[in-house]
């Protein structure tokens, strides 16, 4: 199992989860096109220590993502086999100017 990024992530990239993960298999907290961060499914050790830190509540076990949020699963492992579709799913999904930039 893997740890799941939703939406809550979106334009707000926190990096405390990158920052606590001892495999470094988060992403997207360098990458400006990147609205939010992923992590990668192959890399997840399971080990939950980016689940308390997450700031805004967007980080779940997969099997515990909340049904208003279970479209974001897929997102977390397309953006390894293709970034800029990804990129543009998202923007679908939450389209720019939905939440505050800075």
């Amino acid at each position: 199992m893997t740890y799941i990024i939703a939406e809550p992530c979106v334009d707000v990239k926190d990096k405390a989860c990158v920052d606590v993960c001892p495999v470094d298999c988060i992403y997207g907290s360098d990458v400006e096109e990147d609205r939010m961060l992923y992590i990668n499914p192959n890399e997840c050790i399971d080990c939950a220590a980016c689940e308390p830190v997450c700031p805004v509540t967007a980080i779940f076990a997969e099997d515990d993502v909340p049904q208003q949020w279970k479209k974001w699963t897929p997102i977390n492992y397309e953006y390894f086999d293709n970034a800029e579709a990804t990129r543009v799913k998202v923007n679908e999904m939450k389209p720019a100017g939905t939440a505050a930039h800075h």
